[in-house]
């Protein structure tokens, strides 16, 4: 069986994989579209909050899906439905956390999220209230999702709809919350500029850093020679 039959779907993070400082460049906007263009269904899988992402990626027409709030949130660009994949946390706890001058506070549809060192007093509260809740780190930032949500589960949740099976996914990314979705793909990759914890664990870490990465994948991908990357 070729390569192309296997991998059908491209799974990528967004800022630090994708993106560079909010921006996706167009010689990676060209590689995700040729890659649409042989088949291959594309699903972009972020810890951001769906209407932020919206805001600074106007190409998000080129996913299939989009996989938001770092696994809580579930998106289609072509009918703009969103689904919701876990429940917000009490308004008690976000209240709680305002009181106690959690700083940078923001609250999406599931995900409440602030930046370390914050995680002290977010745990704190998490505890004293005795709520089913865990902290995920990335890169500074602090993300409070209900337990058992992560990009793994999203992905999850965007196969199904979809009919497809982790195996038929290659998945790139660069930071600590990327290795639950990473883990379950059929190939797992990480960007140059990625943590050295991520790379140790994947199938292959590309030679280019963020887009330049991407682009360097998609090419393999259609050159159909992905098989030589695996351990």
């Amino acid at each position: 069986m070729s390569n192309i039959m296997r991998y059908s779907v491209l799974a990528t993070d967004y800022d630090g994989t994708l993106a560079t400082d909010n921006h996706v460049n167009e010689n990676t906007l060209a590689a995700l579209s040729r890659l649409r263009s042989f088949g291959y269904k594309l699903i972009l899988v972020t810890g951001r909050q769906l209407d932020e992402l919206l805001q600074v990626f106007a190409q998000v027409d080129l996913f299939d899906y989009v996989v938001a709030e770092n696994g809580a949130l579930l998106y289609s660009p072509a009918n703009r439905q969103e689904k919701l994949l876990g429940s917000q946390p009490p308004t008690e706890f976000i209240n709680a956390l305002r009181d106690r001058q959690v700083k940078s506070l923001s609250v999406g549809r599931v995900i409440v999220a602030t930046w370390h060192p914050q995680e002290t007093i977010v745990l704190e509260t998490i505890r004293h209230m005795g709520l089913e809740l865990q902290v995920i780190l990335n890169k500074g930032a602090v993300m409070v999702l209900p337990s058992g949500i992560n990009k793994a589960t999203g992905l999850a949740a965007a196969l199904a709809e979809m009919q497809l099976s982790p195996e038929n996914v290659v998945g790139i990314g660069d930071a600590e919350n990327d290795y639950d979705f990473l883990s379950v793909c059929g190939c797992s990759v990480a960007v140059a500029n990625a943590l050295p914890m991520l790379k140790e664990r994947v199938d292959f870490v590309t030679n280019g850093s963020r887009g330049d990465g991407v682009i360097e994948l998609i090419e393999k991908l259609i050159n159909s020679d992905l098989a030589e990357l695996k351990h």
